[in-house]
């Protein structure tokens, strides 16, 4: 199997973001933005999605919605460059995740088409000092960097910490699937033979 690895240095004068991502890694993880919260998304998307991930990010200019955005671009790009031309992967992956009184479905396709469906089902305005839109914006800055058509729904639940919570472990559970190998799958998985 060929390496399906990335290393990814976005810098802007608003933000540094450093990423390293092995897609058939174990899950060792190195998290570090300076957002406690944004650490503990990250943190479980790549325990759940089994990669190995090294991600830091400063901030420049001390503005929280450069750095979440940035963080999830950098790690898209990364997580899309590791994929390579996706030949002989599942391609979907869907994911039904509960966190205590909330539960989130994920559903994947790692076609090279961008679409985003995301409904977060977040009622406070600020979640973990992350304002809601912020929380929002990473996951659709994630799926636009990732190349992929990805629907996240949280059906329901109380706590708008567990939604969240729930909803990013559904994407990395679904994400394990879809880019995992098929053992079947010789080449492209797509009738079009391209992605």
């Amino acid at each position: 199997m060929k390496s399906r690895k990335a290393h990814i240095n976005r810098k802007t004068k608003e933000t540094e973001v450093i990423v390293e991502v092995n897609l058939d890694g174990t899950g060792k993880i190195s998290v570090k933005t300076g957002l406690p919260f944004l650490d503990h998304l990250i943190t479980s998307l790549s325990k759940h999605a089994m990669l190995d991930l090294k991600l830091n990010a400063k901030s420049m200019d001390g503005i929280d919605h450069h750095l979440i955005e940035d963080a999830a671009i950098a790690l898209g790009n990364a997580m899309d460059q590791s994929l390579g031309n996706r030949v002989g992967i599942v391609r979907f992956g869907h994911a039904s995740v509960p966190m205590d009184e909330s539960l989130a479905e994920a559903s994947l396709d790692l076609i090279k088409r961008q679409y985003q469906r995301i409904d977060l089902s977040i009622i406070r305005n600020q979640i973990e000092e992350i304002s809601k839109e912020d929380l929002e914006h990473f996951f659709r800055s994630l799926a636009q960097n990732l190349n992929i058509c990805m629907h996240v729904s949280v059906k329901y639940g109380e706590n708008d910490h567990h939604k969240i919570e729930a909803a990013i472990k559904a994407f990395a559970v679904a994400w394990r699937t879809a880019a995992g190998y098929d053992g079947k799958q010789k080449g492209i998985p797509s009738t079009k033979g391209a992605m």
